[in-house]
């Protein structure tokens, strides 16, 4: 039999938890990766929410927040991969990369182009506003520089 390698996506991008239950806290992501871990995942790819009560479907990047989430992952589930999130939209992204420095993960996402970010509803209506998520030739190459510098 070929082996096969599993990730799981612990939250999804901008799931609102009061309309979808979706790990939040860090006891919460760590109990559903553990359950992903038991059925066989190797790979945890995860947005960070934000900690504040009724916040949960915004992300953070917050550094110490997101090393919590990672630590209490790695005690539920050793040797798993973190494969942190880095979509962020707009110019503005130094605090993305500054995050990656300091969690350090084996792995993160590298958005290799821009794309229009649709999502509709089943009766045809937007979920939310069309928008661009603008990943320009500069933001991916200044990505894979921090990526390459954190190993």
């Amino acid at each position: 039999m070929e082996k096969a390698i599993i990730t799981c996506a612990l939250t999804g991008v901008l799931t609102n938890p009061e309309q979808h239950p979706v790990p939040v806290s860090p006891a919460q992501m760590a109990a559903e990766a553990k359950r992903a871990f038991d059925a066989g995942a190797s790979i945890m790819h995860v947005h960070y929410r934000d900690q504040r009560p009724g916040k949960g479907h915004l992300p953070t990047w917050d550094p110490a927040i997101c090393s919590e989430i990672n630590d209490a992952i790695r005690t539920e589930c050793p040797g798993v991969i973190i494969n942190m999130t880095t979509g962020v939209v707009g110019s503005e992204y130094g605090y993305v990369l500054d995050y990656l420095r300091a969690c350090r993960p084996e792995m993160a996402a590298c958005n290799a182009g821009t794309l229009n970010y649709l999502k509709t509803r089943s009766d045809g209506s937007w979920a939310w506003p069309p928008m661009v998520f603008d990943n320009p030739v500069s933001k991916v190459k200044d990505f894979i520089d921090v990526m390459n510098e954190v190993g």
